[in-house]
């Protein structure tokens, strides 16, 4: 037995995330700028990484999408 499934280790799934944190800016009527603005950043590049399932917002930027949002965060995560 793997130590995950010993333990019910919970992983992220980046796509389904990245859909999901795509989905709800659009709810917002945010576009991918606008979120940048919001959220500090110097590029887009990261809210592309985070939208294609590339990559997952650190837990700074998660807490802001969290507010952004409107939602808690296990709602902006996917887990597998």
């Amino acid at each position: 037995m793997k130590l995950a499934e010993k333990f019910k280790i919970r992983i992220p799934d980046m796509k389904k995330t990245g859909q999901n944190i795509t989905r709800l800016r659009k709810a917002q009527g945010l576009s991918v700028s606008e979120l940048r603005d919001l959220l500090g950043l110097s590029s887009n590049q990261a809210i592309y990484k985070w939208q294609w399932g590339q990559s997952l917002p650190d837990i700074v930027n998660l807490m802001a999408l969290s507010e952004i949002f409107k939602v808690d965060i296990k709602d902006i995560i996917v887990v597998k």
